[in-house]
């Protein structure tokens, strides 16, 4: 009776979790384009590309495609592989579906694949349902990356699979598990870096004498043969395109030692943008106190798990701040990849490394208090789950522009229709808010926001501001040595891409190099700021439009 009692108290808990996630995403469903989400590396980027995909009829283009609309011809193979699952959601349904059912996929699917991982693997007993299902429902809260889908959050699944392998299971849901997540992550965004960590899990099996393990080995080269087929763009282009792009000119190690020791620590307690995992307020206080208790008790040999596992999350900090350490240049210097693809992602491995040792220290917390402390433990789940929902994209942007202020259709509908010629006719640039804007909305821009691009091209868009940069040291280092924002940068804005219509903000001495810009097909400006000085610069007012339901005012400036 007591065992049918923990298992049913333990589906309980379960059922809670699921109706925490759905309240979790309500309101992407509710408010639809009216909901707050995330602008960095998402409404700026990321979705305005899925747009693109859908309406240029480039989704299925050549290898050695360009779409027209970005760039004066951004490679196809930017953009990623229409293999993509969510590729599909956008090309299926409106924007703000495709995202809700994207973010309800992603959350459901990690809170169970934390919820197996621990149940079979780390936290087997009976006893530790409770547990079990907070650490997953908090990892499942996690505030990730929307365009990262299943990279971090669907590693506790993998591991999962790979850890039943590795043990000699032959189910065919582990080789399911290892086949699907692909199609619903991204490789060099997570689990390049995840792939890695198991395979020096099999070679560290191996010369601890438990032999090859063909099975887990295979395995591995599974997972990674189906990433090959899926981000056979990727693949392609890293392979075998022979034209230099802008990620040739991308220098990141720039740090002096003491800088890179500061990031260190503030990456280990604050984490970081695009794997935000928010624990440094409840779950390194628990670990840390956990790993009192093992020093304490010298528990080092029963508790090596947890003790790996905050090690590794300490060295997954130092080694992403290390990675912008300027020692490091004499070896960029001499081997071009380690400047090209950025290997501080290593530290992707966190969200799983410390929510996995939260689950563990609270177990340790758990049988090393007193009986009346056991309630804390249950209190430390209750207080992570209250912290996660104050990061719910609704409360945490609900200052900034909502999805249809941000990308403003009714406005650039009406710039489109006073225009009066084909998109496909003129190019344009955007000035004060994010070129992403105009890219949604069907106009053909010359800015961009995309970090593989032809280096002509950059070389050849600097041109148009060099003067600006010249005014400002931390813009021309932020183009030259990184580039992945291909903006018009003025010394005047400097890095605010977002002046929204009821700004006092004016440009007074703008110097753009518009014979330059028109060269590339320039021919009007959509501005977020009155420009004072437009005449010297050859331009000439064209309109202004606002709307009630837009964030921006646009100043229509038409070149000369």
């Amino acid at each position: 009776m007591v065992f049918k009692y923990k298992i049913k108290n333990e589906q309980i808990l379960i059922f809670i979790a699921f109706i925490v996630i759905c309240l979790y995403l309500a309101p992407l469903f509710i408010l639809r384009e009216n909901a707050h989400i995330r602008v960095h590396d998402n409404l700026d980027s990321n979705l305005a590309w899925y747009k693109v995909l859908n309406t240029s009829g480039y989704l299925f283009g050549g290898l050695n495609g360009n779409i027209p609309q970005i760039m004066n011809g951004l490679p196809r193979n930017a953009l990623g592989s229409e293999l993509n699952g969510l590729v599909w959601l956008y090309s299926l349904f409106p924007t703000m579906t495709a995202y809700a059912l994207s973010q309800t996929i992603t959350r459901i699917i990690a809170f169970i694949g934390m919820y197996l991982l621990l149940k079979k693997h780390f936290l087997f007993d009976k006893e530790w349902g409770l547990i079990r299902v907070g650490a997953a429902l908090t990892f499942s809260l996690t505030p990730f990356w929307p365009s990262g889908m299943l990279s971090t959050l669907g590693m506790p699944l993998a591991l999962w699979a790979f850890l039943n392998i590795r043990k000699g299971e032959r189910e065919w849901k582990n080789f399911l598990v290892l086949t699907l997540l692909p199609f619903y992550s991204s490789f060099v965004l997570g689990f390049f870096f995840f792939l890695f960590a198991i395979s020096i899990l099999w070679v560290s099996d191996f010369l601890r004498g438990k032999g090859w393990n063909i099975p887990f080995l295979l395995s591995i080269a599974y997972m990674i043969m189906v990433y090959f087929i899926v981000e056979y763009r990727l693949i392609y282009s890293f392979l075998f395109s022979n034209e230099p792009n802008s990620r040739d000119q991308y220098f990141h190690a720039r740090l002096p030692l003491w800088r890179a020791v500061r990031l260190t620590l503030k990456n280990f307690v604050l984490g970081h943008t695009h794997v935000m995992t928010v624990h440094g307020l409840i779950i390194l206080p628990v670990t840390l106190t956990a790993l009192y208790i093992v020093i304490r008790k010298k528990r080092w040999e029963q508790e090596r798990e947890f003790v790996f596992l905050f090690v590794l999350n300490f060295i997954l900090s130092a080694w992403y701040a290390f990675w912008f350490y300027k020692g490091w240049l004499p070896l960029t210097a001499r081997f071009h990849f380690l400047n090209t693809f950025n290997f501080a992602r290593f530290h992707f491995l966190r969200p799983l490394v410390i929510y996995l040792g939260f689950a563990l220290g609270l177990k340790i917390l758990f049988n090393h208090f007193p009986q009346k402390w056991k309630p804390f433990v249950t209190a430390c789940i209750l207080a992570q789950i209250i912290l996660l929902g104050t990061f719910n994209e609704e409360i945490m942007y609900h200052k900034k522009p909502s999805v249809k202020e941000f990308y403003a259709e009714d406005i650039f509908k009406k710039v489109k229709e006073h225009i009066g010629l084909p998109q496909s006719d003129y190019r344009v640039i955007s000035l004060g808010i994010h070129p992403a804007i105009a890219q949604y909305n069907g106009f053909y821009t010359l800015d961009s926001y995309n970090n593989f691009y032809p280096l002509a091209y950059k070389f050849a868009f600097r041109r148009i501001i060099e003067k600006e940069l010249a005014k400002n040291n931390n813009l021309q280092i932020y183009f030259d040595e990184w580039g992945g924002r291909c903006y018009i940068f003025t010394n005047e804005l400097g890095k605010n891409y977002m002046f929204k219509k009821n700004t006092k903000k004016r440009l007074e001495n703008l110097e753009l190099n518009i014979d330059t810009l028109k060269e590339i097909g320039g021919r009007y400006i959509f501005s977020a700021v009155p420009i004072d000085n437009a005449e010297k610069n050859k331009l000439e007012m064209d309109g202004v439009f606002e709307s009630p339901q837009s964030a921006w005012k646009i100043y229509l400036y038409k070149i000369k």
